[in-house]
């Protein structure tokens, strides 16, 4: 193996270690720690209900190992429903699981998200919901509040796309046009227990960022959920700017009695599965250097901080990072972040550097990411291919598939955010 070979080889092992790290076949046994108590609560009533909810690219992973920390004797009162994106379907024994759209929401999550509302208002006192919490699931839980339609809150979530808007700003939007997001899940289900299970995807590990917050507190209002909008300049029906004007969609504050019963526990994050990817490195040889797990903005200025970064580093280095960096869709590509970023560095640097989202999807590419060597600039050039207008055409997936640099996993049934490495 040529030490060219070996290098993308390296990089490519230490993003599926960060992804590994993430499995929840790996995390979820913890979770019987933080519900042992729960258990033994329900075990004392016959009429206790144990209801497993969840929404998230990993949920129905989740699901699946959850239900091997279930005891026995509470078997047979388990019910629920997962959903997940197409192709992230993982075989359950007590829960439904559904399929749905992702990024932007269709019917099916919709409809599936009617029911676990419904199902959460049912609930008493004695029960126990657990949600299985994970990224992906602001779009496949979606059930917007009374008066919107589905089609404008798809119309919008396409718009907030293709504004290049981050997660934190889609999900604060997200948040005041739902009858579940943004602490409205865990008020419907009081005054019984909520327990949430989750998995970060979002930058600072903000919980109420991820899959925006249904059961957590929101500590944004209508009037942010608005500025935002009209940042972005987005076109929004009537009906919509009267609701956020007047204070209609306000979410669940922190101070709200029915969250009171409601917990939160992060067991897996990316900064975890980074440790996990920097172990690997040193053990190959490098020295690993974390710069941060909530790195954001434009993926092309990014990539131009970070070819400053590696031209400044000695050798032997491996610059790990991860969080979610955007991109503006301006020509007539798909964007995608993670091969965006990658095509910018190739562009201003030759060097070695490997992208990839750890849910396997990049934007709206069934691509992971792509990596880069230090002649992938002169590999194009020799295909013909003109990289500067395949970056303004926002056309990244096209020139990495046309170079055979992609990488592709399929649905990881993960997901903690984008893993970036780039050696000096």
């Amino acid at each position: 193996m040529s030490d060219a070979d070996a290098k993308v080889v390296d990089m490519t092992q230490m993003f599926h270690c960060a992804v590994d790290a993430a499995q929840p076949a790996h995390f979820m046994p913890q979770a019987l720690g933080v519900l042992e108590a729960e258990f033994r609560r329900l075990a004392q009533t016959d009429r206790a209900r144990l209801v497993i909810g969840g929404f998230g690219k990993a949920s129905a992973a989740m699901a699946h190992a959850f239900e091997q920390l279930i005891p026995p004797a509470l078997l047979s009162r388990v019910e629920g429903t997962i959903i997940v994106p197409d192709g992230h379907e993982v075989q359950t024994s007590m829960v439904r699981v559904v399929s749905a759209s992702h990024p932007v929401p269709d019917k099916r999550g919709h409809d599936a998200a009617a029911q676990m509302l419904a199902q959460a208002n049912q609930l008493g006192p004695d029960d126990l919901l657990v949600m299985l919490i994970s990224g992906g699931g602001s779009s496949l839980c979606c059930f917007p509040a009374e008066g919107i339609s589905l089609s404008e809150k798809q119309a919008l979530t396409t718009s907030l796309l293709k504004a290049g808007a981050n997660i934190a700003e889609m999900n604060v939007v997200r948040k005041h046009l739902s009858q579940i997001k943004g602490g409205r899940l865990a008020a419907a289900a009081y005054p019984a227990r909520t327990v949430s299970i989750g998995i970060s995807d979002v930058p600072h590990d903000d919980i109420s960022v991820i899959a925006s917050g249904p059961t957590v507190a929101d500590n944004s209002s209508c009037a942010d959920a608005l500025a935002l909008i009209d940042r972005y300049q987005l076109e929004i029906p009537p009906v919509i700017r009267s609701k956020l004007e007047t204070g209609q969609l306000e979410s669940i504050f922190a101070d709200d009695e029915r969250l009171s019963k409601s917990a939160y526990h992060l067991l897996a994050t990316p900064q975890k599965s980074l440790e996990a990817a920097a172990e690997l490195a040193r053990l190959r040889g490098y020295e690993p250097v974390i710069l941060g797990d909530s790195l954001e903005g434009e993926a092309r200025v990014l990539a131009a901080e970070m070819a400053e970064l590696v031209r400044q580093a000695g050798p032997g280095k491996a610059f790990i990072s991860g969080g979610e960096t955007t991109v503006t869709v301006k020509g007539n590509g798909v964007g995608g972040r993670n091969v965006e970023f990658m095509h910018a560095l190739a562009s201003l640097l030759p060097c070695y550097g490997l992208a990839a989202d750890t849910d396997g999807i990049d934007g709206g590419a069934k691509i992971a990411g792509a990596y880069i060597t230090p002649m992938t600039a002169q590999k194009a050039d020799d295909a013909g291919l003109d990289m500067a207008a395949m970056l303004e055409d926002n056309d990244s997936h096209s020139l990495f598939a046309a170079l055979d640099q992609q990488i592709i996993t399929g649905p990881t049934l993960t997901n903690v955010n984008d893993f970036r490495v780039i050696l000096s």
